[in-house]
């Protein structure tokens, strides 16, 4: 039993008590200390400074993310689809160092004390990655109060960041880990035409949203055609038509162009005038040559400008295979690339067009109907978008449950594209959730397969994953076994799981 003071403890203190726990407390709060020490010394940037055009910033709230720590692990005798289209049988995972440190048969050499799991009959695959999450700005328990996945205010709202609404103790996200997720995209919602960035999350239990970010991974920008934005503001001043929607993506993609084009230029004469300023010379001759001014600066045209950079990738919220068709056309029109259309219910009538521009469709197996944009899809879209050369079907949840059993999805449409005969293989649909959101999401240099050198997110099955039967009963991120289904102490709770002193039932789960 919980002793009574013990009754209101944080996720942090629930996890070092079990053996989950990352950094210590001082450790962690030295390193919190130090990030605040650096933030309040660091010089202020005019405006994000990174690559060819400089809008891949350093992040104004960078990653804290350290793995958990892990053991030298090697798996041995599983079934193993390793996200590649690769299967092996009696197969064998090495995870050293966080990494995947080797894949193959069950001679796949081991060091001297690595902890063995025998994996005989099971399973095992990449973790499974949610291209399409509203964990922590919808989150559980959800109330208005907690409501903050849309910013409905304006149609354009491309300044706000999904990340800032983020909850890290929404019961979702142990929820979802114990579904084998390891990875997700979560994303604004879909009221606005430009609803915001999203922010990529390694599925960590973490105090802070800034301890889930994946290192390294781009921010997305969250668009939305169609009926939402008709709905919301029809009545608000517009845009109430289709015909608006565009106008307004291509009014904001015109007033990003040009407030791009003012900081590049800028950016070029800053460059030139600090290059003069470093000549001895030019500088005793021109002492008083002053620095070009900076333009203003604007987080909504920012965030713009980046993706028309191809710094940030382009998520958008589309059914109708028509209009898909001419967001393509827009995105020549203003040179910039959609990675994926969201949903996308009609994305079998445009699988050619998608594969050839290189545009992933990230669907659900068998939900449509709900609304008329939503009504003409069939239970072969994700195999039919599949099937065409170099193309990306992804299985995505876009809900609370569905997360939880994202195997399960990609299991139906599978049996549904396997029963109009095309052939589809688990070692071939495991990509569905795994390497092609990886992909979608710019991420799959470092997670989605298991391949030497990958973080080592994986999940062992207790079955075919494609089955209803299967669940998970093992689940690594970056090497670190975050959740056991044998053992409790590996089955992180968040504190409204918890329960407080004096709340509740006969005074509350604390008692």
């Amino acid at each position: 039993m919980r002793a009574p003071i013990q009754a209101a403890a944080t996720l942090a203190v629930i996890l070092a008590a079990v053996g989950c726990g990352g950094k210590s407390e001082k450790a962690s709060d030295a390193a919190d200390a130090a990030d605040t020490t650096a933030a309040a010394t660091a010089k202020p940037e005019a405006a994000p400074a990174g690559e060819k055009g400089r809008w891949a910033a350093a992040d104004a709230f960078p990653s804290t993310y350290e793995p958990y720590p892990s053991s030298t692990t090697v798996i041995r005798g599983a079934t193993v689809l390793t996200g590649t289209g690769e299967r092996i049988d009696n197969g064998s995972v090495l995870i050293e160092n966080g990494k995947i440190a080797g894949v193959g048969g069950a001679d796949l050499a081991a060091p001297d004390g690595a902890v063995v799991i025998d994996a005989k009959g099971k399973w095992v695959t990449p973790g499974v990655i949610d291209i399409h999450s509203h964990l922590g700005d919808y989150p559980s328990p959800q109330t208005d109060s907690t409501s903050d996945g849309n910013e409905a205010t304006s149609p354009n709202t491309a300044q706000v960041w999904a990340e800032h609404s983020v909850w890290p103790q929404d019961a979702g996200f142990t929820r979802a880990l114990a579904g084998g997720v390891t990875a997700l995209q979560v994303l604004p919602g879909s009221a606005n035409l430009f609803g915001g960035r999203s922010a990529i999350l390694k599925n960590v239990p973490s105090r802070t949203v800034q301890g889930m970010k994946f290192p390294g991974a781009p921010y997305g920008l969250k668009m939305a055609c169609g009926e939402n934005p008709k709905r919301v503001y029809g009545e608000k001043g517009g845009p109430s038509t289709r015909m608006a929607n565009f106008s307004g993506y291509r009014a904001a993609w015109i007033e990003a162009a040009d407030y791009k084009k003012k900081w590049e230029k800028y950016w070029d004469e800053n460059d030139a005038w600090e290059k003069k300023k470093g000549d001895k010379k030019d500088a005793a001759k021109d002492g008083d040559d002053k620095a070009p001014e900076a333009p203003s600066r604007d987080l909504k045209l920012e965030t713009l400008a980046a993706a028309l950079n191809g710094d940030i990738t382009v998520n958008m919220h589309c059914y109708r295979a028509d209009e898909m068709a001419q967001v393509i056309d827009m995105s020549k029109e203003f040179g910039y690339k959609v990675a994926t259309f969201h949903h996308a219910v009609e994305a079998y009538k445009i699988a050619d067009l998608l594969a050839q521009n290189g545009i992933c469709a990230a669907v659900w197996a068998d939900w449509w109907g709900f609304k008329l944009e939503a009504y003409d899809s069939v239970r072969e879209n994700a195999a039919l978008v599949d099937v065409q050369p170099s193309s990306c079907a992804i299985i995505h949840s876009d809900d609370e449950y569905g997360i939880q059993r994202l195997n399960q999805e990609a299991g139906k449409a599978m049996a549904d594209g396997v029963k109009m005969g095309l052939k589809i293989t688990p070692e071939h649909a495991i990509g569905w959730i795994t390497l092609n959101p990886a992909k979608a999401m710019r991420i799959a240099d470092k997670t989605g397969s298991l391949e030497t050198g990958k973080m080592a997110d994986v999940v062992i099955w207790n079955a075919n994953p494609f089955s209803v039967y299967a669940k998970t009963e093992k689940v690594f991120v970056d090497g670190a076994l975050l959740y056991d289904a044998s053992d409790p102490k590996r089955s992180p709770r968040m504190d409204f799981e918890v329960g407080q002193y004096g709340q509740g039932f006969n005074g509350g789960s604390g008692q």
